[in-house]
């Protein structure tokens, strides 16, 4: 179940990523922009949409290919990533009074992930 969702991931990562450098090259307009405040392109071309200077997306492709090779040496990472969702959703939904569809998608897999990489190490804690 956690490499399924990391390949979900790994995949609307990768549409993110496509949709960011397309928005850096032209007037495209992504599917993902529905409405002005439902829009991914408002997120993905904010400041906090490439916190350390690289798209945010260059980082989950890693993220989500680390977590499907890797599942049980990769708790730390679903935390920081949990946290980082977190901290995006509230930017994204309280300060920029936007609502990203790719991005939430991304929260969502996030917090499955931690969830489920959570629960798999306290039942091999347990077990």
């Amino acid at each position: 179940m956690i490499r399924l969702v990391a390949v979900l991931g790994f995949v609307i990562s990768l549409y993110a990523l496509y949709v960011k450098w397309r928005l850096s090259n032209s007037s495209y307009t992504p599917l993902c922009d529905l409405r002005e405040y439902v829009s991914c392109s408002r997120a993905l071309t904010s400041k906090e949409g490439s916190l350390t200077g690289l798209p945010n997306p260059l980082f989950g492709l890693v993220y989500y290919a680390l977590v499907f090779f890797f599942v049980p040496y990769v708790f730390y990472l679903s935390v920081v990533a949990f946290i980082l969702s977190l901290y995006l959703a509230y930017v994204s939904y309280v300060q920029q009074k936007n609502f990203c569809v790719v991005c939430t998608a991304i929260y969502i897999i996030n917090i499955v992930l931690f969830f489920l990489i959570l629960f798999q190490g306290v039942s091999r804690m347990v077990v």
